[in-house]
């Protein structure tokens, strides 16, 4: 059986494989875009969403290759949100992933237009999948509502309208909720509806992937503060230079850092209630909490 690691990489190994076969087109009267595009998703990023999805298909009897399809569409929906909250526009960042910002390397045109084409190819993807048609098509919903007003999307509306403004918690949280944990929640119970699962273990994974998600951005609250700029990829302090509440800013760092141990120790104790096949979720939800990037 396969260590942790050995199981991670390999996970990345095969996301980006299928990835790559996705973004394959060699037409060269638009590779400009197909280049941005593959610069901003292929081999970078930590595939928690993708990897998630996978788990808990496999959990609920399902299998890799059945979830792969929705996988691959929730890492391009993911990268498409990062080249579009990176534009000057938005957030205005230089840096991603340890590189330049897709809109700093390709431009401002074509980074918008990568990010399109990432979001159109994401249901691409999907609507490649093997599943039930019934099945696939509830996927396909909860994929669309979570990235989209009532999910991501909205969630990154309330956070740019906060810059400068005084935010209390019930709205910092209700953010959090959308624009972090909503394709984290997607990952979880996409994975389980793929795999047919009952919807007492569908209403397990959203348990699971609501504190998870918290304690996700709780922990990118805390790396704005203490991380390093080059292990995290991108600027530190630019949610202080942005004038935006975070919830460090709430509480202060020993709160936050109490509050994610938390949360992850919950989320770990509703995993007992799948059929894992290893301690691989449980490490991995230990892992995101004490990342440094």
């Amino acid at each position: 059986m396969l260590n942790y690691d050995e199981k991670y990489e390999r996970y990345l190994t095969e996301i980006d494989q299928a990835l790559d076969r996705y973004l394959n087109e060699a037409d060269t009267l638009y590779q400009s875009v197909i280049s941005a595009m593959r610069y901003s998703i292929l081999g970078a990023g930590k595939r928690v969403r993708a990897i998630l999805l996978i788990e808990f298909c496999k959990a609920c009897g399902g299998t890799q290759q059945l979830a792969m399809p929705f996988a691959c569409a929730l890492e391009m929906i993911h990268a498409y949100s990062l080249i579009h909250d990176d534009l000057p526009c938005m957030d205005n960042d230089e840096l991603r992933r340890g590189k330049p910002s897709c809109w700093k390397e390709f431009g401002e045109t074509t980074a918008l237009l990568a990010g399109d084409g990432l979001l159109t190819k994401a249901f691409e993807a999907a609507a490649s999948s093997t599943a039930q048609a019934n099945l696939a098509l509830r996927a396909m919903m909860e994929l669309a509502k979570n990235a989209g007003t009532s999910g991501m999307l909205g969630g990154q509306v309330i956070d740019l309208e906060g810059e400068g403004k005084p935010v209390d918690e019930a709205r910092l949280l209700k953010m959090y909720s959308m624009k972090t944990g909503a394709l984290i929640n997607s990952a979880a119970k996409i994975g389980c509806i793929l795999a047919g699962a009952d919807e007492e273990r569908i209403s397990l994974s959203h348990e699971f992937a609501e504190k998870i998600g918290l304690a996700f951005q709780i922990v990118d609250d805390i790396l704005d503060v203490t991380g390093n700029e080059k292990i995290l990829g991108k600027p530190i302090g630019s949610d202080v230079q942005s004038h935006k509440t975070t919830f460090v800013a709430l509480h202060d760092l020993e709160y936050a850092k109490n509050k994610a141990i938390k949360l992850t120790e919950d989320a770990k104790s509703i995993l007992t209630k799948f059929a894992l096949e290893d301690d691989f979720l449980y490490e991995l939800t230990d892992r995101l909490a004490v990342r440094e990037n």
